[in-house]
């Protein structure tokens, strides 16, 4: 186990390593949460342009639900683990670029991994037979915003690796019920 930590320190810093001030701008904005609004935006108009109302309604309300879920375990996760984050952990922040002007306690799972990859492949599944290329631009998008965490210095990748399997699972799971959910209401 101790070398798997050590791979994982060795390899955040590394890719922490690689960023520049240059670009910290863009790397703060695609980890910001509000940022994403106009994509979700447009998700949402796709949505109702191809399935209607009822069907985006039910799909709204199980994306709330997948949010919820990715967070709030996340957090049993963190508070269980106790894993510093690497803006906390000695030994590590002497040689990293923390860019994050906030740094959470706990670090052991990405929250933000798991979200974004639990509503690519959420909607991504959704969109499949209208939009078949939509899964691999959402799963591009929540890649992007996973490393965006070891950028600014407060995941770990195993916390990033972790997050990611999770929401997949998470995503994969309410897709699954949205589906049930939308046959029995006779929505689609």
């Amino acid at each position: 186990m101790e070398e798997l930590i050590e791979l994982d320190h060795n390899l955040f810093l590394y890719l922490n390593n690689l960023g520049s001030e240059t670009w910290d701008w863009m790397w703060i904005g695609i980890s910001d949460k509000w940022m994403a609004i106009p994509l979700y935006a447009f998700l949402l108009f796709l949505l109702f342009k191809k399935f209607g109302w009822k069907y985006s309604v039910a799909t709204m309300v199980c994306i709330a639900l997948l949010i919820t879920c990715t967070d709030q375990m996340s957090n049993v996760f963190k508070d269980f683990f106790m894993r510093p984050r690497p803006c906390r952990q000695e030994g590590v922040t002497e040689f990293a670029r923390i860019v994050a002007e906030r740094c959470g306690k706990y670090g052991f799972y990405s929250a933000h991994a798991s979200s974004t990859f639990a509503v690519a492949i959420f909607l991504g599944s959704i969109f499949i037979k209208k939009i078949p290329k939509m899964i691999w631009f959402l799963l591009l998008w929540a890649a992007i915003v996973a490393y965006s965490r070891v950028y600014l210095g407060v995941h770990y990748p195993g916390d990033i690796l972790i997050g990611a399997l999770f929401g997949i699972l998470y995503g994969y799971l309410l897709y699954l019920l949205q589906q049930f959910v939308v046959k029995k209401l006779n929505v689609v």
